[in-house]
């Protein structure tokens, strides 16, 4: 049987806590990851920093819940990159996602991050990211194959 290769991404920290409210314009990035429409790539630095994040803006309880998902769902690619290409210098702590990306073999880092504008620069290797607004876009229009 032939494998379909499914779309890996990796969230930038911001992007997870925009798509996380229910009410939030951006909540179809995270319905769509838990019904299954794309892959989810993390780390162990990611998850450190979306732990940290989410833990100044929601209790306790919704934290973990938010954790079992991360760490349980079948949807999410967990890898430990080996390498740091430090490609991104105005913000090193981004890095993370790039390394996470490049290992995992993501199709897209999704981000509002200006930082990121510089992955456009580099020939090697290609890391390709867009922003929340146009990931939503996305799953919006291809809607009806999920």
């Amino acid at each position: 049987m032939m494998k379909i290769n499914r779309l890996k991404v990796v969230l930038d920290t911001n992007v997870l806590l925009v798509s996380i409210p229910p009410r939030s314009q951006y909540r179809i990035i995270y319905d769509k990851f838990l019904s299954g429409a794309y892959d989810l790539c993390i780390s162990n630095e990611i998850l450190t920093e979306y732990e940290e994040i989410l833990s100044q803006r929601y209790n306790y309880e919704t934290v973990n819940d938010l954790f079992k998902v991360l760490l349980f769902h079948p949807n999410v690619i967990k890898v430990s990159p080996h390498y740091h290409w430090n490609i991104i210098f105005n913000d090193p702590d981004d890095n993370k996602f790039v390394d996470t990306a490049i290992a995992s073999n993501a199709n897209l880092i999704v981000t509002n991050d200006k930082h990121f504008n510089v992955l456009r620069d580099i020939k090697f290797p290609v890391v390709n990211f867009c922003k929340a607004e146009y990931f939503r876009e996305f799953l919006l229009s291809d809607n009806q194959r999920t």
